[in-house]
């Protein structure tokens, strides 16, 4: 069954839209705060598309994603017990919160930057970091390192392979987005 190739072909599409930095900055933020769909998914066709501006659309990518993970942030330290604690109850969270609350007590601030950098929900770590009042500026400094480690490597990647690049994605597109998805269902099923 194809349907990467398919979401690959809009994704380029969408990616040479004019107002696609508009769009990348806006997922960038959600992404932090409460979206599911990393924004990886439009940087990496728009430098594809306009390598050129690849630095510009991960300096923008960074600014918005942490920008977002202080809105998480702000979240997590002024809503989580009155808004934020019965909706991740009720949705069956709680064990995930739990984990994410070890590991800030574990690794403290090494926990922002590895989920910035890394596909690990970026979000659940920004709302954390606040309820958890995690000292603002180490958690803004890891917030800004990992998020900018991540998406410049990704665009630069882009840059630099260019349309050789994208027709190696084009060929293995669907084999590396179902590699994802049973790598994600490892994840879950480990971590659970």
């Amino acid at each position: 069954m194809k349907i990467f190739g398919p979401c690959y072909d809009m994704a380029l599409r969408w990616s040479r839209h004019p107002h696609a930095s508009r769009y990348l900055g806006g997922l960038s933020f959600a992404e932090s705060v409460f979206f599911p769909i990393p924004p990886d998914v439009m940087l990496a066709p728009m430098s594809l598309s306009r390598p050129e501006r690849a630095w510009y659309f991960a300096l923008l990518t960074t600014l918005a994603s942490v920008i977002g993970g202080v809105a998480g942030y702000l979240l997590g330290y002024f809503a989580f017990d009155a808004w934020l604690a019965p909706v991740i109850e009720s949705a069956g969270y709680s064990g995930k919160l739990d984990q994410a609350m070890y590991w800030f007590n574990e690794y403290g601030v090494w926990v922002v930057f590895l989920a910035g950098f890394s596909p690990i929900p970026y979000k659940v770590f920004t709302i954390s970091a606040g309820f958890l009042q995690m000292a603002f500026l180490p958690f803004l400094l890891a917030s800004a390192v990992g998020r900018g480690a991540r998406f410049f490597l990704v665009a630069g990647l882009m840059r630099l392979g260019g349309s050789a690049m994208e027709a190696r994605l084009r060929q293995y597109v669907e084999w590396l987005g179902w590699a994802v998805v049973l790598l994600a269902i490892i994840a879950y099923v480990l971590l659970r």
